[in-house]
Formats: structure tokens, C-alpha cells, sequence
């Protein structure tokens, strides 16, 4: 999923942007419309934005609904968006079979909505029912294929064969096959269940919003204003690659879209600079990432961790904000080690834009700022916030020439608000159904035994554990479906080990969310690498190092919520922030190597104990840990100064 997807083109790159999106990012394959039949397929996309906006806003139907039928304009229009295999696509071509898929997709999910009252009243459901439910189980299945990928694919198909061969006692396959497409199809423990929920409801509306945002021109302004801040910097390129993905992930979903967008022209203007192309696309790859844990977004999981930890979503982005904080710091604060251990320069002042001229450009930020403020303080819904904020984002198309709303324009953003939920409502859709077996089956009972077992009890190998789960099961997965899984399968591990709740979602959100920098499937990674033209598999060793906070900071904040504002007070908060900076520079220090100058390798393990020790909160850790970092930092101050007086 991609909120805005910004392609720069830029004469650096040794691959065209397009192939690079097309080739790591599966929302980017799609039919190729064009003249008439774009307009029309345009209209019916907007049709879908517009269905949207009605539903979440005015409309009071039953929940199944509500639901199936949001469930089968997406059959419609995924079809009609995504072919059925990568590579170059006939204008205006759609062959018959799709047209059969697109057909018995939409029909399967409007059946249940036409017959929902008949069908929510009864427990059980007839023959016809359970082929129509598989129907559409298939189908849903082959357009998650199409639009996002394998991976979560193979995890519900897995899942599925065991509740069909040993996830029931019923001696019948017939009667296994109706239990679960009853639950599965049928029901609100599967497809209909809470991603898809908080997907028609809040989400579109965000993905709606993001589509007029993008033709505001903010995602040119957040790079320009990225690089008029610290672009003069010693390696400026690769901290405005920082700030600049810290920005859009405000607003952005994608990491492998974020990577691509702003990588375009960061990581070529690192490589001029002097940054190797490993760790100019490993720069670029990590802050993007990162974009997912950024407030107020999040990736839309905070919409899904609220309805599922059940509480507000403002204190949800209230609770993100000092561990993505913490993770940016980290990669900001590798970038400027690194430039200043190979002697890197900044941007030129001819290369920067003035900041003067781009300060008059703030209005851009409004839409936001309304966004945040009314999410924070309104009694009305998300997702009146959400549809105010795109009648502002309108309002400030109309200061530029360039960005004015047209209605040919309103009309392009509709209809990419509608084909930008497709990717999104097919992962959930899965993910409900990944969600309902293991509910069905009781494997997440089986699970949390085995992980309990060999953990021993003890929290901390089993957050490990579920550290190894979370990689493996969010590789290649978009972050939605990403945090459902871990929300259904991971997350009550940690409860059932003693984990705050709101602790133990951050903490599978997390390690899901790194699934992208992390060898072998780090898409986010391998975009960049394709940018720079480095070695793939280095670029993603790379980022990880530069994503290490990522890796820190889940343990902290499951095995301590004061980082995440839990139960402390003013004064806790203060010094968890200025104690979690200085660990992180620690840390990030000693896996560069460098502090005031090249450090030794026992410093760099005194580094490494003393940030750990500072990042987790605690009086006595803090002090323990303050006072080893300060040890390094004389340490260096002594060596730097005899050098000198040497030289």
C-alpha cells in the first residue's frame, strides 16, 4: 500500500524507477488502460472512493452489509486493475478469464449482501452457500496473489489445509469444508472479521486523503525542505534521505514505495558525495522503513491496533511517537558517524534550494496539522477527520497553478484513493481469514505452549522467539496484514508471559516492520540496491546495522512500557528521552566504529553496554550506563588530543 508514490526521474539511476517499482513492489504491475477506456475505468474507481466516503460517513447498513459489499467492488475493481502476471501488458486487453474471475468474485461477495439478514439468522448454511463461499475465497485469494504477493498466501494455505486435515474431528471433509467456509466466509471471525472492518472504515479514508495530499506537491516539499535543512551537513544527501522519509512516512504506507520515491534522488546525490552505493540505498532503505512506525500513520496499523488493543487511536500515535523517534535518531546519527569517518562533505549551496521561498510553501502542511489536531481533540469519528482533511487538501490545491484541482484532476485522485485500497483490503481479507483458522483450530493455544516450552518462562528468550516468528511470517507481507497476523498469532504469546498488551502490539509490529531491511526477503532494501546499483544482499546486511534501533527498542519498551508512556510521570518522561538519545548515539557509535575518531574494539563493546544500559529506563541502569559512555568519551578525547600533539 502506498498513500503517495513519488517517481522522480533522475539520469543517476541505472534502472528506470518504473522497473524498479514494478519489480519489488507488486501495487505497481498493473493493466495498462489507456484513452477511453482509462477514463472509464478511472470513473469506476471513483465510483468506488465516492461508495466509500458514503458508507463510512452516511450510511447506517448491517455490518455484513456494509462489509460484503465493499468486499465485492474490490473483487470488481481488483480484476479489472491487476493481470495475472508480472511483465509487459497489452493496452486495453483483458482476457476472458479474468473477466469469469472478476464475475464470480463480485457475484460470490453481493450474494451475502442481498441475502444478509436470510443468512446472519440462520447458524447453518446450505450446499449452494459453501461452493459460493469457496468461490469467493478463491478468488479473493487469486487477487492477493496478484496484488500483493505469495508469502501470506502460502501462510493461510498452510493454515488452511491443517483446519481441513487435522484442525477438525468430524470424520467428514464435506462437513469440515462447510464448518470452515461458514467462519471463514460467512461470519466476522474471517474475511469480515477486524482488519476488513477497520479497512472499509477508517483506512480508505486515510488512502483517499493520501491521493489529494500527493497532488498538493508535498512530497517535493518534504525533500526540498529536507534538504534545506541539513543538506549543507557533513554527508548532507544521506541525512536529507533521513528526514525526508521521516516526513512522508507520516503519510505513507510503503516502504518499498518510499525507498523508491525520495531514493531517486537521495541516494544518487550520496554517491556523488562520496558514500559507498551499499550504504547510500542501505541509508535510504532503513529511513523508508522506518516511515511505518511514524505517527500519525503508521502504516494504517495504528487504526487496526487501536480496534484490536482497544483503545483510543490517539493514544496509540501518542505512545509511537519517542520509539520512532528513537529509530530515526539512530539511522540519522549512523549517517553522520559514517561522513565523518571517510571525511564526507555536504551539498553545495548552489546544490541546496533557498529556505526562505520554500518556508512560504508551509500551507502545504495544513491538511496534516488539521489531521493530527482533529483526531487528538474532535468527538466525532476518525474518519470525519480524515474527510475533512481532504476537502483542506482540495482548498490547498488551489494556491499553485501546478497542483490546482481540475475536475479531470478530482477525478485522477478519486480514482487513485480507490485502486490504492485494493492491495490493502485483499492482505486484510487474507489476514481475517489467517486470523479465523488459528481461532477455529485453537493454534494459537498450541502455539504459545510451544514458544512458553522452550522458552522456560523466561520473558525474554521468549521475546526472541517471537522476534524469529514476526521476521519470518512479515517477510514480503504489505504492513497491514503484516500486523494482523502478528496481532492474531504473536501478540498473546506475549500477553500470556506477563507483556503489557499495547507493549506486546508495538513489539510484533515492530519486528514484522523490519521484515523489509532483513536478508533474505528485504524488498525495501533490494529497491535501493537496484537504485544505487550495489550488491543486493549487502545493501540488506547494511540496513540492518543502520536500522538497529529497530532491533533495541521493542525489548525495551516489552520489558519496561515506561518508553512508551505507561504508568510514569512528567519528569520520567524527560529523563527516558534524554537517556534514550544519548544510548541510541552509543550504540549506533559503536557499530560504526567511530566516535570523536576510529574506536578501538573494546570501545566499542564499553559503547555498546553503556547505550543498552541508557536506553533501558531505570535510575540504576541509566547511571551505570552514563558513566561507561562517559569513560569511551574521554577515552576518545585523551587519544584525539595526543595524536595532535604528536602530529
Amino acid at each position: 500500500m502506498a498513500f503517495f508514490k513519488k517517481k522522480n526521474k533522475t539520469e543517476e539511476a541505472p534502472m528506470d524507477l518504473d522497473s524498479v517499482m514494478k519489480k519489488f513492489d507488486r501495487e505497481s504491475n498493473t493493466r495498462v488502460w489507456e484513452g477511453t477506456p482509462k477514463i472509464i475505468v478511472n470513473c469506476i474507481l471513483a465510483t468506488f472512493s465516492l461508495f466509500c466516503i458514503y458508507v463510512t460517513l452516511v450510511a447506517t447498513w448491517l455490518d455484513e452489509i456494509r462489509l460484503t459489499s465493499f468486499m465485492a467492488f474490490i473483487m470488481f475493481i481488483g480484476f479489472l486493475v491487476f493481470p495475472a502476471k508480472k511483465g509487459t501488458q497489452k493496452v486495453n486487453f483483458m482476457p476472458w478469464y479474468d473477466v469469469l474471475l472478476m464475475i464470480a468474485g463480485t457475484g460470490s461477495f453481493l450474494y451475502y449482501t442481498f441475502n444478509a439478514v436470510e443468512i446472519v439468522s440462520r447458524y447453518k448454511i446450505t450446499t449452494v452457500e459453501v461452493i459460493i463461499g469457496v468461490i469467493g475465497i478463491l478468488c479473493l485469494a487469486e487477487l492477493c496473489r496478484r496484488s500483493v504477493g505469495l508469502p501470506i498466501l502460502c501462510v493461510a494455505g498452510a493454515l488452511l489445509a491443517y483446519a481441513l486435515i487435522w484442525g477438525s474431528t468430524n470424520p467428514s471433509m464435506m462437513a469440515r469444508i462447510t464448518e470452515n467456509v461458514r467462519v471463514l466466509f460467512y461470519s466476522k471471525e474471517g474475511i469480515l472479521s477486524t482488519p476488513v472492518n477497520v479497512c472499509s472504515k477508517y483506512i480508505v479514508m486515510f488512502i483517499i486523503f493520501g491521493a489529494f495530499l500527493e497532488r498538493t506537491g508535498i512530497a517535493d516539499f518534504f525533500i526540498k525542505i529536507a534538504n534545506a535543512l541539513v543538506g549543507r551537513f557533513s554527508g548532507g544527501p544521506a541525512k536529507v534521505a533521513v528526514v525526508a522519509s521521516a516526513l512522508e512516512g507520516m503519510v505513507s504506507g510503503s516502504s518499498v514505495a518510499n525507498t523508491v520515491g525520495s531514493g531517486a534522488v537521495t541516494i544518487p546525490l550520496m554517491k556523488r558525495t562520496g558514500y559507498k552505493p551499499e550504504f547510500a540505498a542501505a541509508a535510504e532503505a532503513s529511513a523508508s522503513t522506518g516511515g511505518q512506525i511514524m505517527p500519525p500513520i503508521m502504516g494504517a496499523a495504528a487504526f487496526l491496533m487501536a480496534e484490536t488493543v482497544g483503545v483510543p487511536y490517539s493514544n496509540i500515535v501518542v505512545k509511537a511517537i519517542l520509539p520512532a523517534v528513537l529509530y530515526f535518531a539512530g539511522v540519522f546519527i549512523t549517517v553522520h558517524l559514517e561522513a565523518k569517518k571517510e571525511g564526507l562533505r555536504g551539498l553545495t549551496r548552489e546544490e541546496l534550494p533557498r529556505l526562505k521561498p520554500l518556508l512560504k510553501e508551509t500551507y502545504l502542511l495544513l491538511p496534516l496539522i488539521l489531521l493530527i489536531y482533529l483526531v487528538g481533540t474532535s468527538t466525532r469519528s476518525i474518519a470525519y477527520a480524515a474527510a475533512i482533511a481532504i476537502v483542506v487538501a482540495i482548498i490547498v490545491s488551489m494556491f499553485k497553478k501546478e497542483t490546482r484541482m481540475t475536475p479531470m484532476k478530482l477525478l485522477e485522485a478519486l480514482a487513485a484513493g480507490g485502486q490504492g485500497m485494493i492491495t490493502v483490503a485483499a492482505a486484510c481479507g487474507v489476514a481475517g481469514i489467517v486470523a479465523g483458522v488459528i481461532g477455529v483450530t485453537g493454534l494459537a493455544y498450541m502455539l504459545f505452549n510451544g514458544i512458553v516450552t522452550l522458552a522456560g518462562n523466561q520473558v525474554i528468550i521468549a521475546l526472541f522467539l517471537t522476534m524469529l516468528c514476526c521476521i519470518v511470517l512479515g517477510m514480503g507481507v504489505p504492513t497491514t496484514a503484516n500486523y494482523c497476523i502478528m496481532a492474531a498469532t504473536c501478540a498473546p504469546i506475549l500477553v500470556q508471559m506477563g507483556v503489557p498488551m499495547i507493549a506486546a502490539h508495538f513489539f510484533v509490529f515492530y519486528f514484522g516492520i523490519v521484515a523489509d531491511l532483513t536478508p533474505p526477503v528485504a524488498l525495501a532494501a533490494y529497491a535501493g540496491a537496484a537504485i544505487a546499483g550495489a550488491n543486493p544482499m549487502k545493501t540488506a546486511f547494511t540496513a540492518t546495522k543502520l536500522a538497529i534501533g529497530a532491533f533495541i527498542v521493542p525489548y525495551v519498551f516489552a520489558l519496561n512500557p515506561a518508553m512508551l508512556f505507561i504508568d510514569t510521570s512528567a519528569w520520567e518522561v524527560i529523563l527516558i528521552c534524554i537517556t534514550s538519545f544519548v544510548g541510541i548515539f552509543a550504540v549506533s557509535a559503536a557499530l560504526e566504529g567511530y566516535f570523536l575518531q576510529r574506536m578501538r574494539w573494546y570501545e566499542r563493546i564499553v559503547s555498546v553496554a553503556g547505550g543498552l544500559l541508557l536506553i533501558y529506563p531505570g535510575i540504576v541502569t541509566d547511571a551505570i550506563g552514563l558513566g561507561l559512555v562517559a569513560i569511551v568519551a574521554v577515552v576518545q578525547i585523551l587519544t584525539k588530543k595526543k595524536k595532535a600533539l604528536e602530529a
